[in-house]
């Protein structure tokens, strides 16, 4: 509090610093056209604004003006859970907040209370027709609106989606998936890279169609790519390396050069301890893109995990000799 005394607005009513700093910001933003959520942009962020029907992870902080502590935040947490808007976000006012942020974007919100608890406000906690202020960081967003209209489909309707829906669907499940391993959350990761698996998987038979002309073929041959790679990753994540060394085996039958296709065999034969077989697909990426750091810590893997299983091969040996010559 500043020297003197607690703040306190035009009508008395006292004022945390919060509020005392968004009422001083000059530029305040009017974003629902009527004064009900007004906006402070403190860090701006890239790319484009978060789109309808996204699902995003944000960190905030709710304050009543009376309040220097927030009465709700998740800022506590690493990496925020992903929340749906409309459905696990509905404070209209956070809503429409959101949907002018930009990834990595930090704002200040100020809501009325028809923009936030209204009326009736939350008892205990949030008073009758409070004003209440949000910081905001919005961490990332997955356009989802796709995904959502995929999976309330029959399983006749999916067979109808166009490839680009499809593949575009899939690109959304493996980001999730990406998310959620990131955040250590492995089951409902693993659910997630299942669900990419069989849409790459159908998106892939869905490219076994004869092409009509060279062009066509290419382009095939690019989005199959595109797709065998995805699977490979996916099985890997799923700890299926066979699996995966088949699709990174029929990426490279398209494209024998790929750096990605050839890393991910090698990383296959690797779980599977197919040392000499690893070490080839690595060294073959490796004679491609030489300053890799991927690539060479990689071989730097494969050198300890062999270095490893020649020592036990030695132990195990000994141990074999050992026996006859106890036993006489």
């Amino acid at each position: 509090m500043e020297a003197g005394g607690e703040a306190r607005d035009g009508s008395g009513v006292s004022l945390s610093f919060r509020f005392r700093c968004a009422l001083r910001a000059r530029g305040l933003q009017d974003i629902s056209g009527d004064g009900g959520v007004l906006k402070e942009l403190l860090r701006p962020g890239t790319g484009q604004p978060v789109p309808p029907a996204a699902t995003v992870a944000v960190k905030y902080s709710g304050y009543l003006e009376h309040m220097d502590k927030p009465f709700c935040t998740n800022c506590t947490k690493k990496l925020p859970r992903l929340m749906k808007l409309g459905e696990d976000i509905t404070l209209g006012g956070l809503e429409i907040g959101v949907l002018t942020m930009k990834k990595g974007e930090v704002a200040r919100f100020i809501f009325a209370p028809n923009y936030a608890y209204g009326q009736q406000g939350c008892l205990p906690l949030i008073p009758p027709n409070a004003t209440v202020l949000f910081e905001v960081e919005l961490i990332d967003f997955l356009d989802s609106a796709d995904s959502d209209t995929f999976f309330a489909l029959t399983a006749e309707q999916q067979d109808t989606f166009p490839l680009q829906k499809v593949l575009k669907v899939a690109d959304v499940e493996r980001e999730f998936g990406n998310y959620l391993f990131r955040k250590q959350c492995f089951e409902g990761a693993k659910d997630r890279y299942k669900r990419f698996f069989s849409l790459s998987a159908q998106a892939y038979s869905i490219l076994g169609r004869s092409p009509s002309s060279e062009a066509e073929l290419c382009q095939i041959d690019a989005s199959k790519l595109l797709v065998l790679l995805n699977l490979s990753i996916t099985c890997l994540k799923l700890e299926c390396p066979a699996r995966a060394l088949m699709y990174g085996e029929k990426a490279l039958e398209i494209d024998k050069r790929n750096v990605k296709a050839l890393f991910r065999c090698g990383q296959a034969c690797l779980c599977m301890a197919e040392y000499e077989k690893a070490r080839d697909f690595l060294i073959r990426a490796q004679h491609i893109e030489p300053f890799n750091h991927d690539i060479n810590n990689e071989l730097k893997k494969l050198a300890s995990c062999y270095r490893d299983y020649l020592d036990k091969e030695k132990k195990m040996c000994c141990r074999m000799l050992a026996a006859p010559n106890s036993s006489s």
